[in-house]
């Protein structure tokens, strides 16, 4: 174990590593309950998809482990989850496209694989340096307010209005009340720098559900969707996972939207990846002394595999976490520490039952926290730069919640980058990636005017 992960040589022991990889486990094991509630609504069933969700978090965070030995963990992304269910499946869905779920597992697959082919090279990093920094912060928050309108919905504290659009909803109910005391949970648990805060707040919300069901406040009713939330069994041998499922067919004739879909991952990914791996390295004072990351082909290489073998297993792309940050904290400075998070992922497979129980409200609060912290990305924002820079970051803030769609967002925020330079007479200032990504967000326009595709 020294010989291979080099702990002395990173200041760690054996003990250290092991207790930083279980807060990590800790401080992320909320999307074992989270991922197969929002991917249940493109269609998926939600056990397959806990189970894709758990085996692909061993797999590709024992990749980072071995490729590149890092302290950090890797699952299904949260935004790109939210994306995969929301902006590409329902539509779809809503289209008469059958099992459209299908369709954006592929189009996870073939961004897995591109991920490969541009991390043997510079280009992966070039594309990320090449994107205007205030959009990056603009598209990051955009994804921080969509993921918590997700939350507020699912736990019916914003509904529908044909009034007003949005309106607030019913207060008195236990879905309500409970996803807000989680979300106060959360934050007070921050404060107090208590390990895996999110999972606890999720934990107690549901726990409150429970004796909310057994009192008679909160109503078990299938129909209206409330199921109960008591689970039936503690441990479970593990659903056979949606492996393979690929529709290629709608491809062919819809190549345009495919594309459009297959960016989307992409560049949501890319931006993700690259951001969470440099944060957690400088928390853990892993970058070298020009603050490059070490062994960083390694490193995006085991987020592109796993995000293929996730595509194969059936579940939305596999990312880093920057919940890694929290083992850093406690100490994880090599692999060992992604080791013992992927054991614990494996370990966890086995108790579906629990995780399957726990409803959409009292995963609110986790969506609600995780939104506060992308959303304070905007911080970083320079109001005071060039017009276009600030127009492209409020567009995609703005398109991505009121749209509710990740790839609007994106695509408004590109499109309307490149526009204003070239008005504002700074053409020279866009580069080729920029101009290939106004073509293709470009060329979606065009499909949704003439009403090809879906919407």
């Amino acid at each position: 174990m020294e010989k291979f992960f080099k702990l002395k040589e990173h200041g760690t022991t054996t003990s250290t590593e092991i207790i930083a990889g279980i807060t990590t486990f800790l401080s992320m094991v909320y999307i074992l309950a989270v991922n197969p509630n929002i991917l249940s609504a493109a269609g998926m069933d939600g056990a397959a998809v806990f189970t894709a969700t758990a085996v692909s978090a061993t797999v590709a965070t024992l990749f980072m482990a071995f490729f590149a030995n890092y302290p950090v963990a890797l699952a299904s992304g949260m935004g790109l989850n939210a994306y995969f269910a929301y902006s590409v499946c329902i539509p779809m869905a809503k289209a008469g496209i059958n099992d459209p779920w299908k369709i954006a597992l592929a189009a996870v697959l073939i961004e897995g694989i591109v991920f490969v082919l541009l991390s043997l090279t510079s280009f992966r990093e070039k594309l990320v340096n090449e994107v205007p920094a205030n959009l990056k912060y603009g598209i990051t928050a955009g994804i921080g307010l969509f993921i918590v309108l997700v939350g507020l919905k699912g736990a019916g504290i914003v509904i529908s209005s044909t009034a007003t659009l949005v309106d607030l909803g019913h207060v008195g109910t236990p879905q309500f009340v409970l996803a807000m005391i989680g979300f106060f949970c959360i934050c007070a648990m921050v404060r107090k720098n208590v390990p895996g805060a999110v999972l606890w707040g999720i934990l107690i919300t549901w726990i409150l559900g429970i004796i909310a069901e057994k009192t008679g406040w909160y109503h078990v009713d299938p129909a209206a969707g409330a199921f109960s939330l008591v689970p039936a069994k503690i441990f479970s041998i593990p659903s056979a996972p949606h492996i393979g499922q690929f529709d290629f067919a709608w491809i062919s004739q819809n190549l345009i939207n495919f594309l459009v879909i297959t960016f989307s991952f992409l560049f949501v990914d890319l931006f993700d990846t690259v951001g969470t791996l440099i944060g957690v390295a400088s928390k853990g004072n892993l970058l070298d002394e020009n603050g490059n990351l070490p062994r960083a082909k390694g490193a995006l290489l085991a987020d592109a595999f796993g995000t293929i073998f996730g595509a194969i297993v059936g579940t939305s792309t596999v990312t880093s976490y920057v919940e890694s940050s929290a083992g850093v904290a406690a100490g994880g400075r090599t692999g060992l520490t992604a080791v013992t998070s992927a054991v614990m992922f494996a370990v966890a497979l086995f108790f579906s039952p629990v995780f399957l129980a726990i409803p959409g409200f009292a995963t609110t609060p986790a969506l609600m926290y995780v939104g506060l912290l992308m959303v304070s990305s905007i911080k970083n924002i320079d109001f005071d730069s060039d017009i276009a820079d600030t127009a492209a970051a409020f567009c995609a803030i703005t398109f991505m919640p009121f749209t509710y769609s990740i790839a609007n967002g994106i695509m408004f925020g590109m499109i309307s980058w490149v526009l204003l330079k070239v008005i504002g007479g700074k053409i020279k200032e866009v580069s080729p990636v920029m101009w290939v990504s106004f073509a293709l967000f470009a060329l979606r326009i065009g499909t949704l005017i003439a009403g090809i595709g879906f919407h």
